[in-house]
């Protein structure tokens, strides 16, 4: 465990830029296991048959030209979406040389593409997925291939911010909810799995950099706010070790009759 101060490492996670979805910066601070389909790489082998694809909720384009830069050959037509500014522009300077464009999108807005544009669809990590926009824009055939973050992830970080949460406050995200929804949108269901993944958080500054990046977790979060539990986490990470949380991810395969 590190020897800095509280006030350093408090310092030095409020300052890391937080755009985008490159995470490399938490390397030696903090772990999270990996699913075992191992989505980005799946992924590249799902654009290299497709003919048109769509990447919904790009964040910051990295999995996308991660995908694309192992895919054997790249659709005709690649677009992504993004609805947070500093990510769109991010994700367009990343892709832009890939001759992808980045359309300015919010999470919960209508997909601004003609019925029935894309063979593939992709996402990894959407809000809430808009499973009528999904099936609108996918071709007969077509696939919608994701992997999305299940219920109560990394719950025990928010409940020892929060406190207890009940259990409705992440329902929606469960994956037999998602089946449901995809189903009544018209979509048959291909693949649907689920993991449970070991996180380890190694000092605060990762749990601060952490929750300034997933803002959602812990909504209104600020150092000021809860300087005085991230001081009481420290000093039991300093005595006991990283904090344990668990993530829950499902890969979704959906087809357009």
């Amino acid at each position: 465990m590190t020897d800095r101060t509280f006030e350093d490492l408090l310092a030095e996670g409020a300052a890391v830029p937080t755009e985008g979805w490159d995470f490399s910066w938490f390397e030696g601070r903090a772990t999270e296991a990996r699913p075992s389909w191992r989505y980005a790489e799946s992924l590249a082998g799902r654009l290299a048959g497709a003919t048109a694809a769509l990447d919904i909720q790009t964040g910051g384009g990295e999995v996308l030209d991660f995908a694309l830069g192992r895919a054997a050959a790249a659709p005709v037509l690649t677009v992504a979406t993004e609805g947070w500014p500093a990510n769109v522009a991010k994700a367009t300077a990343l892709l832009r040389p890939r001759g992808i464009a980045v359309v300015a999108s919010a999470e919960d807005s209508p997909l601004p593409f003609a019925d029935a544009t894309f063979d593939l669809v992709v996402s990894r990590h959407p809000v809430r997925p808009l499973w009528g926009e999904i099936a609108r824009v996918l071709r007969p055939g077509g696939t919608y291939f994701a992997q999305h973050v299940g219920p109560r992830s990394v719950f025990e970080l928010v409940e020892y911010f929060l406190g207890p949460q009940p259990q409705e406050v992440s329902s929606g995200r469960h994956p037999d909810h998602e089946r449901a929804e995809a189903e009544a949108a018209g979509l048959e269901i291909v693949d649907l799995r689920a993991e449970r993944l070991r996180i380890e958080f190694c000092d605060i500054a990762a749990v601060v950099h952490f929750l300034r990046k997933v803002v959602w977790m812990v909504p209104g979060f600020t150092v000021a706010a809860y300087e005085r539990e991230l001081r009481a986490l420290h000093e039991r990470m300093r005595a006991e070790g990283p904090f344990v949380a668990h993530s829950t991810r499902h890969l979704f395969e959906a087809r357009r009759p």
